[in-house]
């Protein structure tokens, strides 16, 4: 390989990598929201999510529930419950429901955590139901693992080792050359 080939073929290469690395929905980091502000019924409804999957059997896949009456004066009764069900979406699995927690007795913060035993997409399925009456949203969430890195950045650390392999084989042709 000439000296300008090679510089040419590490560079297409890095771009390769690059422009074929899929994006990731990864999620590390706070809470955020899969549901704002929906208006379902007497609610208005958001719901937050800190979607951690968990090898270790703990309860990392996290949900946070706010209920606001959706008309003005009202207020959310101490009897309103929530109840929150997950399901695996990319393959077969259990749903997993429970009823949400009021958080400091509030029953317009609810809070629950679920065991999320893999990465992938979960269905979300909220029921809300109290002297207000009956609410249903559906949603999906995407759970990953908090402290393992996505996929396209495993290649990113490939590519030193990449870049060492190219040289060490151009290394040993240049010997092999001057030999023969």
């Amino acid at each position: 390989m000439s000296r300008g080939r090679l510089p040419a073929a590490v560079g297409g290469l890095a771009l390769t990598v690059a422009l074929g690395a899929t994006p990731t929905w990864a999620h590390s980091g706070p809470p955020y929201p899969i549901v704002s502000n929906r208006v379902v019924g007497a609610y208005k409804v958001s719901i937050w999510t800190d979607p951690d999957a968990s090898d270790d059997r703990s309860p990392e896949g996290k949900f946070w529930v706010t209920l606001e009456p959706s008309s003005r004066g009202a207020s959310i009764p101490a009897d309103t419950q929530a109840r929150l069900s997950i399901r695996p979406i990319d393959r077969e699995g259990p749903i997993e429901t429970a009823a949400a927690a009021p958080v400091n007795g509030d029953p317009s913060q609810q809070y629950i955590a679920f065991l999320m035993d893999h990465e992938g997409r979960f269905g979300v399925h909220l029921t809300v139901g109290g002297a207000l009456g009956l609410a249903e949203i559906d949603a999906e969430v995407e759970a990953t693992y908090d402290s393992r890195p996505p996929p396209s950045t495993l290649v990113l650390y490939a590519i030193p080792f990449l870049l060492v392999g190219l040289l060490w084989t151009k290394l040993l042709r240049q010997r092999r050359r001057a030999r023969g």
